[in-house]
């Protein structure tokens, strides 16, 4: 991105634009060819399809999809797009991080106080319904996702997609 200042309009512009062109690609791809943070992207997606609620949910939020079974967690960064399936264990708070930890290939340590919203996405995504929440931090990128599975004919299973929708009507 260069360095020229941009005011929120011209980003927003530029984010629609994008999104226009490929209004079911990958949200980190539409924001790096609009020169937009993904928060940019996700703002100007079509009502409803990007739910944001404050970081001061996460821990209501994370408890409810500690209950979700396995789902697949994504890590999205310029060099890697990491893919977990599993379940998200509790986690619990300590020397700065939210620590994850328990039988599930799901594990690590999450910088919490980075997190500054929580963003409810429901879009398409090359074709077909795509669900997940995404904590944001103030980079407006995603710090992790978390998606709703698919069964093997690719369809989102059912009971995480009722477990997403009743989480989001709940929170937004």
């Amino acid at each position: 991105m260069d360095n020229v200042v941009h005011n929120s309009s011209d980003r927003l512009d530029r984010a629609k634009a994008a999104l226009a062109a490929k209004p079911d690609g990958v949200i980190e791809q539409i924001a790096a060819k609009a020169e937009v943070s993904p928060a940019d992207v996700l703002a100007v997606l079509p009502d409803g399809a990007a739910g944001i609620v404050p970081a001061d949910r996460w821990d209501a939020i994370w408890q409810d999809l500690s209950t979700w079974g396995d789902v697949l967690m994504i890590v999205h960064t310029d060099d890697i797009v990491l893919e977990v399936e599993g379940a998200l264990p509790m986690g619990s708070e300590g020397h700065g991080w939210f620590n994850i930890h328990g039988d599930s290939p799901i594990g690590g340590h999450i910088r919490k106080d980075r997190c500054q919203s929580i963003v409810f996405v429901d879009r398409g995504f090359h074709g077909r319904r795509s669900c997940s929440v995404w904590f944001m931090n103030a980079e407006g990128r995603a710090m992790f996702k978390i998606f709703v599975r698919r069964d093997a004919e690719r369809a989102l299973i059912a009971e995480q997609l009722a477990r997403f929708e009743a989480l989001r009507q709940a929170e937004i």
